[in-house]
């Protein structure tokens, strides 16, 4: 009698090796390699390069000599670095809260849709900002001018004695008259654009509650605007810190008035290129970037809390 053997149970295969995938990916690299690069050329180098300086002086004796800090603590002892920070800073506080009143007076006016031509307007008010600034400069200091310019001009037709703008005690509000003029447009442009993005359906909600247009303004529109009113003054307060064109450029007119530690920049420029201290230059740089740095992180971060 035969039997019956159940047939064997097929042995298990072995399971296959994973297949070793490389979670390295260098596509991403092939993307931003070369702005990565730029950006390190163009931007980590020249401030690397300042550091690297500021820790060294030339002197006459001994040559290029390693100082460490000593330079960074002659400059916070500077009376003349103080005084064209505290110019800067006085141009600022009132300079700039009267451009970005005027620019967002104008973009309101433009965005209310009562006001004829207003293409016509915009493009006017913006053409300022496409002049460049020297030849801006120029001009405004031409008509500055006491002796062959409009404001003697001016004298001459009515005999009147109006104040020199390029003295000591106005070059500065004249300077920040350049500034306003240049660009008012730039900033009217980045709030109009803001505005144009507000949802319309705010505005017919608040005509159907029968909100006024002062209403509709500070319950509105300035609240949708706010990221564009952080921007515009963050990149205003970097314009102030890095006054230098105006300056310069007035100061064969107003030789008596504008210095050559003016503004932190133009006392920086000197100190390179005319007083050959290289190394007191950047020093002198890299304190004004890491002031204007976190004057403008303080800046946003009132924004930001403000908006939230």
């Amino acid at each position: 009698m035969t039997t019956l053997q159940p047939p064997a149970a097929a042995e298990p295969r072995p399971a296959p090796p994973p297949v070793r995938r490389d979670r390295r990916s260098w596509k991403g690299w092939g993307f931003i390699g070369p702005f990565a690069a730029v950006f390190a050329l163009v931007f980590l180098a020249p401030i690397a390069y300042s550091i690297y300086l500021s820790l060294f002086r030339d002197q006459l004796i001994g040559g290029t000599t390693f100082v460490g800090l000593e330079n960074y603590q002659q400059a916070l002892e500077d009376e003349l670095f103080w005084a064209s920070l505290g110019r800067v800073a006085l141009f600022l506080v009132i300079q700039v809260p009267i451009m970005l009143g005027i620019a967002l007076l104008v973009a309101l006016a433009l965005d209310s849709g009562r006001l004829y031509g207003k293409s016509f307007f915009r493009i006017t008010i913006f053409l300022p900002y496409a002049v460049p600034a020297v030849v801006a400069t120029l001009m405004w200091g031409f008509m500055y001018g006491t002796k062959y310019g409009l404001v003697g001009d001016v004298n001459s037709a009515f005999g009147w004695s109006l104040p020199d703008p390029l003295s000591a005690d106005l070059v500065l509000a004249s300077i920040g008259n350049i500034v306003t003029w240049e660009f008012v447009g730039y900033n009217m442009l980045i709030f109009y654009s803001a505005l144009r993005v507000v949802p319309h359906s705010l505005y017919e909600a608040a005509e159907i509650d029968g909100a006024s247009q002062w209403r509709v303004i500070t319950a509105i529109k300035l609240p949708a605007i706010r990221g564009a009113l952080v921007i515009a003054t963050i990149f205003s307060i970097i314009g102030s810190f890095q006054l230098f064109n105006e300056p310069s450029i007035l100061r064969p007119l107003a030789r008596n008035a504008i210095t050559t530690d003016y503004t932190p920049n133009f006392y920086t420029y000197s100190l390179s290129f005319s007083g050959q201290q290289h190394n007191y230059s950047a020093t002198v740089a890299i304190i004004m970037g890491l002031i204007t740095m976190v004057v403008a992180y303080v800046v946003q971060l009132r924004g930001m809390r403000k908006g939230a």
